[in-house]
């Protein structure tokens, strides 16, 4: 090959790839519901959570009294006197009724001058908390004095709230599901027009064309970035505790990864409802282990190690460990490694897996 055709055919190739990136970024804002998905939903899923699960004192547990006399009354009061309980005098009847369906968390007989007979569910999360706070209530009115001085002093620190959790974790999964829902529809739809077999006809490599989808991910991907974390900031005062670089390095590996999954995924698929079944097998154990909405170290010890291989949990341990604690490139170098992994597994894949027809 001569010196002027290498040279034009890398012109050819630098305005191939501009113009198909082009292409998929046109094709992406024609799109409402491309756009609200992507920018809009995450935010509205933040705000919903973020109230949800606001920062609130602790919920007053309902306790049940049975009491019959004027011993029995003076206990009630000094239950009464206590701000962290919700205290109502039942009887019999309406005690059992009363636990059963929950409405009290303990029911509370006094059974004699010096006696009190505590009758709560074990398995009830609140019934062990409720039976602490009635019995210091109740041996603080008959005269109990702690020997201990205790001081408390109270402080509010952002990064322990659960809006904290989540929106790193929100980030994650809006990463992966615009990169392996917007790439993978992207090709199978225009499999499906066969608009591809159009494209096989010209010089553009496969190689070209796959690239051109990732590097159309970097487009978005500041936008995506910029419009969720900077609403968290200023809506709920989400901390950044990392660095930015660091927070920028994670979230454009992050975009190549699940990018290439979807090359992978729409690689040989060749309708939109078969690629959604396999976009939907790829995603949703990452949904359910990988950490979004709560900690993948709720599930047993045995999958804790393939949990952490997956590329969803590198992503939002990556993320939080740089947002709300400050850790630097070093600090996050094991899932950065998680996820070059499934980047360079999934895009070499697609290359010898994708088919034009």
């Amino acid at each position: 090959m001569s010196e002027s055709s290498g040279h034009t055919r890398r012109r050819f190739i630098e305005r191939s790839i501009v113009q198909l990136t082009l292409a998929r970024f046109r094709g992406f804002i024609r799109e409402p519901e491309a756009v609200f998905w992507t920018f809009v939903f995450p935010i509205l899923l933040a705000v919903g959570l973020g109230v949800a699960f606001r920062s609130r004192a602790p919920e007053r547990p309902h306790v049940g009294v049975i009491a019959t006399d004027a011993a029995a009354l003076k206990v009630v009061d000094g239950l009464k006197r206590d701000s962290s309980l919700i205290v109502e005098n039942v009887d019999d009847s309406a005690a059992a009724r009363a636990l059963r369906t929950g409405k009290i968390a303990i029911l509370v007989r006094i059974t004699g001058p010096a006696s009190v007979e505590y009758t709560l569910d074990p398995v009830r999360g609140d019934a062990g908390t409720a039976k602490l706070l009635v019995d210091r209530a109740i041996q603080k009115s008959a005269g109990r004095v702690d020997p201990v001085l205790v001081a408390e002093q109270r402080v509010t620190e952002r990064g322990s709230r659960y809006i904290d959790f989540v929106l790193p974790g929100l980030l994650g999964m809006n990463l992966m599901g615009s990169g392996i829902w917007g790439i993978g529809f992207a090709i199978v739809d225009q499999r499906g027009k066969k608009l591809l077999k159009r494209f096989m006809a010209t010089p553009m490599s496969r190689a070209e064309y796959l690239a051109s989808f990732m590097l159309s991910r970097l487009v978005f991907l500041v936008l995506e970035v910029v419009t969720l974390l900077g609403f968290g900031a200023l809506v709920f005062g989400v901390p950044m505790r990392g660095s930015l670089l660091t927070l920028g390095a994670i979230c454009l590996l992050a975009a190549l990864a699940f990018a290439g999954m979807g090359l992978l995924i729409a690689s040989r698929a060749r309708t939109t409802e078969g690629v959604s079944g396999l976009m939907n097998l790829v995603m949703l154990p990452m949904w359910i282990f990988s950490g979004v909405f709560f900690s993948s170290s709720n599930f047993p010890n045995a999958v804790q190690p393939v949990i952490k291989l997956l590329p969803l949990t590198a992503v939002n341990d990556a993320l939080r460990a740089n947002m709300l604690e400050g850790a630097p490139f070093v600090g996050v170098s094991g899932q950065m490694l998680v996820i070059a992994g499934w980047l360079v597994l999934s895009f070499v894949a697609a290359l010898k897996l994708f088919r034009w027809r």
